[in-house]
């Protein structure tokens, strides 16, 4: 078949490099890539925010599958405009991507089917949303109600410098994704995330990981869209897993088919997982980034035949996900200034010698080509990949290819994996 997949990050570079390798993909396009995904994909220079052009592009190419990476097209409605051009797509329709689209909204959608999650209040004023803070015990979890590049969540670990980031959000600190906001309880637990694929009807458990959202070591600093993860999460056992599926993952998607609008794609639930036992964070309409990176180094599996299948509806005649049993780590190079303004145009060399080192594979993700050279264009720069014997060997060959790349520029976090390291 084939296939064009929509994106240009370490996650769709991730999903290239495993698509080329299924047996059934004759050909790959890949909207806009990104010089890594060149090695795997011809690239068609259409952006991922032009929903009419990518309709045109598939039609052109004759495409039997589209595969979007990120959330944006998604909540701008391109599944719904390919249906309707006949083209399959894996990716939500823009009625069912407001679980990632509106916070508010999957807030509710927990509501109605019964999901455990967060108490929580939606605000779209500032003084009833300040009033609320009363009745939480710090720290205090605000969240942009809209689309944010995963760093509308803000956690404030006290009264003062959370009503002042209801103010900064209301204001509009992320545009119109924060004109409401969500403010939740604190949960306590470990996070984890976990994804599953579904068919409008039907849903299969594709993995779990463990990601690190904050910028610095031990977990400090702002929040990003993610400095590195490890697969698989030791907490999501297989008895974690069923539970996830019963009582979150099932309910949630019968619920959507309810209301008329069936989900079609990968469901990416955020978890908190304490006493009580999993709670849902919040649901992504497409695969996390960087987690992405190390399920597909582990996937063993045809991706096109079970991802054709959930955009099919026929997920139950798909191929069984097999993911091999060793785990995978991913260490995020970031520019300097990320989380915040980074610094553009660092050229980056001797990419060849850390992907020749067993186990290793580099996923670009904010790179272009300039003069014939790599050079960063992005806040997230590589996604340095290994897998090994044990989780110890993977985070020790995915730091050694750190080591061996040359960008000066460049940044990461050197504790990838402590939790489960150290558990």
């Amino acid at each position: 078949m084939k296939i064009l997949l929509i994106g240009s990050g370490g996650r769709e570079h991730a999903l290239a490099w495993r698509l080329r390798q299924s047996p059934s993909v004759t050909g790959l396009v890949c909207a806009p890539g990104n010089p890594g995904i060149a090695e795997s994909a011809r690239l068609a220079d259409v952006k991922v925010t032009d929903v009419d052009g990518l309709v045109k592009l598939a039609l052109a190419e004759k495409a039997d599958l589209v595969v979007v990476g990120p959330e944006a097209p998604l909540a701008e409605g391109l599944a719904n405009k390919l249906n309707a051009a006949g083209i399959p797509v894996f990716g939500p329709e823009q009625a069912a991507a407001r679980v990632e689209a509106s916070k508010a909204f999957t807030k509710d959608l927990c509501a109605k089917a019964n999901v455990p999650t967060a108490a929580s209040r939606t605000f779209t004023e500032a003084a009833p949303a300040k009033a609320f803070l009363a009745g939480l015990k710090p720290p205090y979890v605000i969240k942009a109600d809209g689309l944010a590049a995963g760093k509308g969540v803000v956690i404030a670990t006290d009264r003062a410098e959370a009503e002042a980031e209801i103010d900064e959000m209301l204001s509009g600190k992320f545009g119109a994704a924060s004109a409401q906001i969500v403010i939740e309880e604190f949960l306590e637990g470990e996070e984890a995330s976990f994804f599953a694929l579904c068919d409008g009807m039907h849903a299969i458990a594709f993995g779990g990981a463990q990601d690190h959202k904050r910028v610095g070591d031990g977990d400090t600093g702002p929040n990003t869209g993610g400095m590195g993860a490890y697969s698989p999460a030791p907490i999501l056992d297989a008895a974690m897993i069923e539970r996830v599926m019963r009582t979150i993952i099932l309910p949630s998607l019968k619920a959507l088919a309810d209301a008329g609008t069936p989900y079609r794609g990968v469901l990416f639930a955020g978890l908190m997982i304490g006493p009580e036992g999993p709670k849902l964070i919040e649901y992504n309409a497409r695969f996390g980034d960087p987690e992405c990176q190390v399920l597909m180094l582990r996937l063993q599996s045809d991706l096109a035949q079970i991802l054709y299948a959930a955009a099919t509806g026929k997920l139950k005649e798909a191929p069984t996900a097999v993911f091999d049993p060793r785990p995978a780590v991913t260490v995020v190079l970031a520019a300097s200034g990320y989380p915040g303004t980074p610094k553009a145009g660092g050229p980056i060399r001797n990419l060849d010698a850390a992907n020749a080192l067993d186990g290793v594979k580099v996923f670009h993700a904010g790179t272009s080509l300039k003069d014939g050279e790599i050079v960063a264009s992005g806040g997230r720069v590589l996604n340095v990949t290994a897998i090994g014997d044990t989780l110890q060997d993977a985070v020790r060959q995915a730091y050694k290819a750190v080591d061996l790349i040359d960008f000066k520029d460049g940044f990461c976090r050197r504790d990838i994996g402590w939790r489960s390291l150290t558990r």
